[in-house]
């Protein structure tokens, strides 16, 4: 097989989760920047990539790195590209793209140009007078920094977080990536219990369980790849077969996953079943603000409502006195927030243990912290 520089891009401050999910399937990582890790693989690390990263936007080939200060230096170095290997005769070219500190500063006219090279080689290559667009999507983009330009093609189709299994959402759900990474950067493991006490879509829970289940995220959706003749369906077949055989049902797994409005509850509920791991997650209408350990060591990962909306501001600081009151009572319990409001930890009367800036969609936001006592036979990571 042919080797390929793939690029997981990821959410601003996920970069280095990502990188060791890549590092976990066992590819080299060529470079890790702001928004993406770069690695090499080949058309199966296409189709093993868009199964198993958990934590990453999409995945992208790239095609080109080629210096263009002018329009004509970045049709013809584009068109110079074997375009055919990719898109078939009728393939939908769509091109978006980005400029930063480059001579060539006007977005829509390189996207323009680049979609105008591509089509005429493909013209040339298939004998055709015209280009139909009738066909498959093929989604590329063209980024120029200082004026080096990056070609890339996106292998993933819709976001990586569009897992399938949430059929009935709520009112902002927090984004699936998010969530795995949550899980990931926090010290549970399988036999402590997990507790989110603002559940809302569950997407917490059943994200954890997936981990530790060894659900491949990506195993029940379709990839834009995979109706390429570039990367065989045999490939594909392989990879998905593998992935449902490695999913590990014998872990003790204890989740609960809690929420005050009865409706949001149902829908949890059909969302930890539509993804196969309501063994492990309990689902259950509860206050959060009432809330008691029934065992010593457990972990609380959460996204609590943020104040955003009309009547949550006022509800904040009563929800957070009973977090406060709830870890003083239960110096075991480790807890893992993500908040955007800056004044959380005066409202707990003490620091995080560690912060970490993430991004909820587009909203600032900081993972908050709190290590309680390890259980005396667990090991520090």
């Amino acid at each position: 097989m042919a080797k390929l520089e793939l690029i997981a891009t990821s959410t601003f401050g996920l970069e280095a989760v990502v990188k060791r999910e890549v590092e976990a399937l066992g590819y080299k990582i060529l470079q890790s920047e702001n928004g993406k890790i770069s690695f090499l693989g080949d058309e199966r690390a296409v189709a093993k990539a868009n199964l198993w990263l958990r934590c990453a936007d999409r995945v992208q080939i790239k095609l080109a790195e080629f210096e263009a200060k002018t329009f004509t230096e970045l049709f013809e170095q584009t068109k110079a590209l074997p375009w055919e290997q990719w898109i078939p005769m009728d393939g939908q070219i769509n091109v978006s793209g980005s400029s930063v500190k480059s001579q060539l500063h006007s977005v829509p006219a390189c996207q323009g140009m680049v979609k105008k090279a591509i089509i005429e080689k493909l013209k040339e290559t298939y004998f055709i007078e015209e280009f139909p667009e009738t066909g498959l999507p093929f989604a590329l983009k063209v980024t120029i920094l200082k004026d080096r330009v990056t070609l890339t093609l996106d292998t993933t189709g819709e976001g990586l977080h569009k897992r399938g299994y949430r059929v009935a959402p709520v009112t902002a759900p927090i984004k699936e990536t998010l969530a795995a990474a949550m899980v990931q950067l926090s010290f549970w493991k399988p036999g402590r219990l997990l507790v989110d006490p603002f559940c809302g879509s569950a997407t917490i829970a059943i994200e954890a369980a997936m981990i530790e289940r060894n659900i491949a995220p990506g195993l029940t959706r379709h990839f834009w790849a995979e109706d390429w003749d570039y990367i065989p369906a045999s490939v594909w077949k392989e990879e998905r077969r593998a992935a449902y055989e490695a999913v590990d049902y014998d872990k003790e797994i204890k989740i609960l996953a809690c929420d005050i409005d009865p409706r949001t509850v149902e829908a949890a509920r059909q969302n930890v079943e539509e993804a196969g791991v309501d063994d492990c997650v309990t689902v259950k209408c509860a206050d959060a603000r009432k809330m008691v350990a029934e065992e010593d060591f457990g972990v609380i990962i959460t996204n609590p409502p943020y104040g955003q909306r009309i009547g949550e501001r006022e509800e904040l600081p009563k929800l957070y006195k009973s977090l406060r009151s709830f870890m003083e009572k239960n110096p075991t319990w480790s807890m893992y927030l993500i908040t955007s409001d800056k004044e959380f930890e005066g409202q707990m009367m003490r620091p995080a243990d560690r912060r970490r800036k993430l991004y909820n969609g587009r909203l600032e936001t900081c993972l908050y912290q709190y290590y309680g006592t390890r259980p005396p036979k667990e090991s520090r990571e």
